[in-house]
């Protein structure tokens, strides 16, 4: 869940120029937008907006449910919630919406791509083309003006703040697939960008049936704090470390020209995503733990899907161990 400004306003610099880094030209696959297209983002942009009230009030019952699971719990709801996490999280936005859809950094068929995206909407971070579009953004405009989350705008801004104010965008495809317009050709992402609560919701029914079925009443509201409120909330905050710790903390393998780092402990959080400097630095590359010690969890469901036959075209950066550079110098 995310938000932004479409009221038309004066061009500012992050309007005249979208690719203000060399390297971003290649992570966003050179779609340039106008600067009378486009849908402005960042502190500046969308704290005039005041809050979005409908995202705050979600936020806020999924941090109340998922306090609440702590209370009820057991073994089973626990790998319920496990088995859900990596659906979502991994499997849904580190494999699917970042490295496939968003850098094209590996191919599949495309209903393996449908029941990925499918899997990431699971973690309420939106449909394809709204997540696609606001990561293409931060990579053109990273650490600069206009990009949706970085912390030099605020650590707490970059984590989460940035989700809380401006219009929702979720539901505008026509909009976003200027920044997304390989996905807004195809007419499953788009259905799927506008219908994104449907899978999530579904899987909530089912949990709440399943359990009642098999444990009573209380087992059943017990599977769904834990299936659903406590793993999207660790899920959220996992993936907005991303966005805040890694560009905060941690080694630079690679000077880029914005604040990313590499976080080992993000990484740990969220299958290999907080090798952040190292994405940065060759976006289109699909594994982003480059040195032996950095796994990559998210590179191994890759690899497991090309051994299936299911994956294809994989992109490997390749760099001087002596001298590394940024893709593109």
């Amino acid at each position: 869940m995310a938000s932004a400004l479409t009221a038309p306003s004066p061009a500012t610099p992050a309007e005249v120029s979208v690719t203000p880094n060399p390297e971003a030209q290649t992570s966003a696959g050179n779609h340039s937008v106008s600067a009378r297209q486009m849908v402005r983002m960042g502190r500046a942009a969308t704290v005039g907006e005041g809050f979005n009230w409908l995202t705050l009030v979600v936020m806020v019952l999924f941090h109340v449910g998922a306090i609440a699971a702590l209370f009820l719990f057991t073994w089973q709801r626990l790998a319920v919630m496990a088995v859900l996490y990596v659906l979502a999280i991994n499997v849904g936005i580190g494999m699917c919406y970042h490295r496939l859809l968003t850098h094209r950094g590996y191919q599949t068929p495309k209903w393996v791509e449908y029941l990925m995206s499918i899997c990431a909407t699971l973690s309420l971070e939106g449909g394809p083309i709204f997540w696609v579009s606001t990561h293409r953004v931060h990579h053109q405009l990273s650490d600069h003006e206009g990009d949706p989350h970085t912390p030099r705008e605020g650590a707490w801004w970059a984590h989460a703040g940035w989700i809380l104010f401006g219009e929702a965008l979720h539901a505008q495809t026509e909009v976003l697939a200027r920044y997304s317009p390989d996905l807004g050709r195809d007419r499953f992402h788009v259905w799927l960008s506008k219908y994104h609560w449907l899978p999530i919701t579904i899987t909530g029914l089912m949990l709440l049936g399943g359990g009642w079925y098999f444990g009573g009443p209380v087992n059943g509201i017990a599977m769904v704090l834990w299936g659903v409120t406590l793993r999207v909330t660790l899920g959220l905050h996992a993936t907005w470390l991303v966005n805040s710790a890694t560009h905060l903390w941690g080694s630079r393998r690679f000077e880029t020209r914005d604040d990313s780092r590499n976080n080992w402990w993000v990484a740990l959080l969220t299958g290999g995503e907080g090798w952040h400097n190292n994405h940065h630095a060759h976006p289109v590359s699909a594994r982003h733990g480059l040195a032996w010690y950095e796994i990559d969890p998210n590179f191994w469901g890759i690899w497991i899907l090309s051994k299936l036959g299911l994956a294809k075209k994989i992109q490997v950066a390749r760099f001087d161990p002596a001298n590394p550079r940024p893709a593109g110098q």
